[in-house]
């Protein structure tokens, strides 16, 4: 597919953007706490300026002192940061393109504790449970807030800005005043539709007077708030319509606020461009540019989406993480070189909410641009034991590095338990990165044998230099409880796999991410299924955004749940379990009558040898050492985690070689 509307050049204002490739505003935490850039921030962004995107949009950055909401979020509310944010600047406008600086006030959805000061709203609503109560501005407050927009849009310009987008999504102190949900004034700031518009129309104005013309004003909005009583889409037409008279050159349309941000930052399921049809109403409102964003990962849709008028420009969020280069590849048509967002969300999401520097599953260089990935002082003989997300990593980056690879998987599909992850409704898009890591791996030189089981006699013949031992997980088997190791069992990944026939009514041992997932697998096949879990709710370990869609399939198909059950005996047709929120309790429960129990309590590291108890013991590792000069075991194979950790420690082993 040719990507001809995606790099038409669009007129913003007074600025020109090269192509429609947009990334967008995401809070990454690699500023200083100052409020300056740091060095990682100036790399960060200008790798994707090279990457050849054409409008790079700067983090939300702070107007106000006593607005944070997070300690390491930019600031513009004084001089001091301004040589900083131009460092920036003139790293992306070195690559050809053009900078946009989001100016925000985080408002209900700041914390105290990150702004040193109280944080406010245009009522004192809380919005959501465990956040700070906002103080209701008051009347003269909002005046002198409208001024320290004004003021940082002016110190933009100073740092060399192209544009300035005023921050009016998610819940933020504008969006506060927009809607009719959280604005309870009865000042000239609330009420009817032009007094809740007064506010943004004011800050516009005093933006546009202050960057007298230089600056294209944007603003970023959403679609809908997703909330009942919110602003929905035909409210959010009117407001982009009424924007576009008080002189914003440019719509970045989003979606909800924070309490429904499994809307704002969509999870994995969620199909790509998921809010199109509500960023066209948007679009049919106005004259003035509009850029959509949204969980899009290819270029193709976002070509369509051009192509059909229905938006003007198309950012890449999380994509642009995965794959800096995207626009880059597209151009050259090297679609298969791009590295795709599978919307896990554990190292953006989970990091940002977490004060800590995002990284990504997909793209270990992120965060680390400014090391990027060097070549090897000497080039060693390197063996990678596990074709898995880990494996595939490490052997990557090792012959990217100038080794000489080989990588050897018993089984005769690459991918190990994360190619079975793919397997879940709403999953497929795992199968993405399995694919993206073959082929970079195939295309830098990395020797594959697959249906090839490693073992000690065959490195001792291969003699190498380093093995990368990634051998993954297995299914977890607690020998403390009675039957667990009778025939009948189906482990999970087989049922995944379609390995083992499974009857119609199913109990699903395990109700931590993999077993609900696999519950979801068999309901949505027509089994009727329940889940038995120790903790007291059903996949407490899954990231809340992902989650919400999981219990929701939970209510679609009707899935059981016993919780806070601790199973002491499996037999053919069920479980014996004790009340485990209750220890006193000494009572023997019964789930019995299933066609077939699936045992899914998690995966274990593979290749150890345990005593009675489940201990490890000894090693494969162990055993490799006594013959190889470096051993390094990487991801599951150390112990089960995220697939986030085993990339991360894969990259970083594959550094050390």
């Amino acid at each position: 597919m040719k990507f001809n509307a995606m790099f038409q050049p669009i007129q913003i204002g007074p600025m020109t953007v090269k192509n429609r490739f947009v990334v967008p505003p995401m809070g990454n935490n690699f500023a200083n706490t100052d409020g300056t850039m740091s060095d990682q921030s100036v790399a960060y962004y200008a790798t994707r300026a090279k990457g050849q995107f054409g409008l790079i949009t700067i983090e939300a950055t702070v107007v106000h002192k006593g607005a944070k909401g997070g300690p390491r979020k930019p600031c513009l509310y004084d001089d001091s940061t301004i040589d900083s944010f131009k460092k920036v600047i003139d790293a992306c406008h070195a690559e050809g393109a053009k900078v946009s600086i989001q100016l925000q006030n985080a408002g209900p959805e700041g914390n105290a504790k990150n702004a040193g000061a109280p944080i406010k709203a245009a009522t004192s609503i809380q919005s959501a449970d465990g956040r700070d109560i906002p103080k209701e501005v008051t009347t003269e407050e909002v005046y002198e807030l409208i001024k320290g927009y004004g003021l940082a849009a002016e110190r933009a310009v100073k740092a060399g800005a192209d544009a300035v987008e005023i921050h009016m999504a998610h819940g933020y102190l504008v969006n506060s005043f927009l809607s009719p949900r959280t604005n309870k004034r009865v000042d000239e700031f609330g009420g009817s539709f032009e007094n809740r518009m007064r506010f943004p129309r004011l800050i516009v104005e005093e933006v546009k007077a202050k960057t007298e013309g230089k600056v294209a004003v944007l603003a970023r909005i959403n679609s809908q708030e997703d909330m009942f009583g919110g602003l929905d889409n035909h409210d959010m037409a009117a407001i982009a319509a009424y924007l576009e008279d008080c002189g914003v050159d440019a719509l970045h349309v989003s979606r909800a606020v924070h309490i429904k941000d499994e809307y704002m930052w969509a999870p994995t399921g969620i199909h790509g461009g998921f809010s199109a049809e509500l960023v066209t109403e948007i679009k049919n409102s106005v004259s003035i540019p509009v850029i959509t964003v949204g969980r899009y990962t290819e270029p193709q849709f976002a070509e369509l989406m051009v192509r059909q008028g229905r938006t003007d420009l198309v950012a890449f969020g999380r994509q642009s993480l995965a794959d800096p280069a995207m626009p880059l590849k597209a151009q050259e048509e090297r679609l298969e070189d791009m590295t795709p967002c599978i919307a896990c969300l554990q190292g953006c999401v989970a990091n940002m909410y977490a004060g800590q520097p995002i990284c990504c599953l997909t793209n270990p260089v992120l965060g680390r641009e400014i090391d990027g990935c060097p070549k090897a002082e000497k080039s060693k003989k390197v063996i990678v034991i596990g074709g898995g997300p880990a494996g595939l990593c490490a052997a990557f980056t090792a012959q990217r590095r100038g080794h000489e690879v080989t990588l050897y998987e018993k089984e005769e599909k690459l991918g190990g338990n994360m190619r079975l992850a793919a397997y879940p409704p709403g999953k497929g898009d795992i199968t993405n990165m399995i694919r993206s890591y073959v082929v970079k791996c195939e295309k830098a030189g990395v020797t594959i044998k697959t249906g090839v089981e490693c073992t000690t006699e065959m490195i001792k013949a291969e003699n190498p230099d380093a093995v990368i031992l990634a051998t993954g997980s297995e299914t977890l088997v607690l020998p403390f409880i009675k039957g667990i190791h009778n025939p009948d069992i189906v482990y999970g990944i087989d049922c995944l796999e379609g390995t083992r026939p499974v009857g119609h009514k199913v109990l699903v041992v395990g109700g931590g991410m993999v077993g609900a997932e696999t519950a979801e697998f068999l309901a949505e096949q027509g089994h009727e299924v329940s889940v038995i879990e120790m903790r007291d709710a059903i996949g407490p370990d899954v990231i809340h955004e992902h989650r919400v869609f999981l219990m929701e399939a939970f209510e679609e198909y009707k899935i059981g749940q016993i919780t806070s059950a601790a199973v002491t005996e499996i037999f053919s047709d069920g479980v014996n379990y004790k009340n485990a929120a209750d220890k006193s309790d000494e009572t023997i429960y019964e789930a019995r009558g299933f066609d077939t129990v699936v045992l899914s309590m998690g995966f274990v590291s593979r290749y150890s040898k345990r005593d009675a108890d489940g201990n490890i013991i000894y090693t494969f590792a162990d055993e490799l050492k006594e013959i190889v000069p470096e051993v390094h075991v990487v991801g599951d194979a150390v112990r089960a985690r995220r697939a986030l950790d085993a990339t991360k420690e894969a990259y970083d082993v594959a550094l050390k070689l």
